[in-house]
């Protein structure tokens, strides 16, 4: 079968004519010029020794090696084999705490935008794997399902924020279920949770979460954002300035705090571990490179017909051509015999 990897490059050849045609007006100028030189006997007699017709060769070399080269762009290809093609990963689901408390900014710039930067150098390491995307605080949803488009991960990643999830507080039971029921068809072994929280878990419900997780043989990796000291949560106003922190009923300022020893026992049953958000995010880099080297699974595999490429014959030609015509004169040859120094 024949056929070009590069269709759209063939209207190059378009180009031939509109050069075609220069060079014929290019012709007709000399002419011209020639005629108003002298006298026209005189001058066709001055340039006997030009060759029209191996002039006129010339021209029509240079245009075939103009349509050869098009076609070498073209990518001509024939001959083809048939290979299969295996697609091997993992299937990542990352829950992402979006309560009000994500906003304190122990991290600069706070804590949620920290967790999104980790969580997008993670998705750019990724190679083959599906991941998928849970949003919680007093509530869970899906925000975008297992994936390997990238692309689309990432923006819904950037949409993620604390005004997605209508119900605050923080449900890390509800997130686990649900990224649970994301592993609808994944073997045992390729399944991981990254949950990044800073561990406040204001609704219960962990423990069946993390039982239902041991029997699937899940591991959960536990990412921790923020510090242990409490710190205040901030307000914005309808403009988004800044507006104080927040209060409770009794006008206090509340402060947030990251519970390491839930996350820490929540990840160690699941045979994952505890990482925590640093300003040198050393430890989030420790656990992006043991996610992306971990073996994964055979996703799919796939007969696909692989066609050679046959640019270089095209091409090859061109160049000889262009060779031949460098060398190629457009003068006649003429005798010249030596009568002697006197004669």
């Amino acid at each position: 079968m024949f056929r070009f990897g590069f269709v759209t490059a063939l209207f190059g050849l378009a180009l031939i004519p509109l050069v075609a045609g220069l060079m014929w007006r290019g012709a007709a100028q000399r002419r011209r010029a020639l005629a108003r030189f002298g006298d026209l006997a005189l001058v066709r007699r001055l340039s006997r020794s030009v060759n029209p017709r191996a002039r006129a060769w010339k021209a029509v070399g240079l245009l075939a090696v103009l349509g050869l080269s098009i076609v070498a762009v073209a990518r001509p290809q024939f001959g083809s084999r048939v290979e299969t093609v295996r697609r091997e990963g993992m299937d990542i689901v990352v829950a992402l705490d979006l309560s009000t408390s994500m906003l304190a900014e122990d991290l600069a710039p706070n804590r949620l935008q920290r967790s999104k930067l980790e969580i997008q150098r993670l998705i750019e390491r990724l190679d083959g794997d599906r991941i998928g995307l849970i949003a919680f605080a007093g509530q869970a949803f899906v925000q975008s399902p297992l994936t390997s488009d990238y692309g689309a991960a990432r923006l819904f990643l950037n949409a993620m924020d604390t005004d997605l999830v209508p119900v605050q507080g923080t449900d890390l039971g509800a997130a686990l279920e649900l990224a649970l029921d994301a592993f609808s068809d994944a073997p045992v072994e390729e399944r991981i949770i990254i949950v990044v929280t800073d561990g406040e878990d204001h609704e219960g419900g962990i423990e069946p979460a993390v039982d239902r997780a041991i029997e699937a043989g899940v591991t959960i990796q536990a990412v921790g954002v923020g510090s242990t000291d409490g710190v205040p949560i901030p307000e914005y106003d309808a403009a988004g300035r800044p507006a104080g922190f927040k209060r409770d009923e009794a006008g206090a300022v509340v402060t947030t705090r990251l519970d390491e020893t839930t996350l820490s026992q929540i990840a160690t049953r699941t045979g994952g571990r505890l990482y925590r958000s640093t300003p040198e995010a050393s430890e989030l880099t420790a656990l992006i490179e043991e996610v992306t080297e971990l073996g994964g699974r055979e996703i799919d595999a796939r007969e696909v017909t692989r066609y050679e490429e046959q640019f270089q014959i095209f091409l090859g030609a061109a160049i000889l051509l262009l060779f031949l015509e460098g060398l190629w004169t457009d003068r006649k040859k003429t005798a010249r015999v030596w009568r002697g120094r006197f004669s």
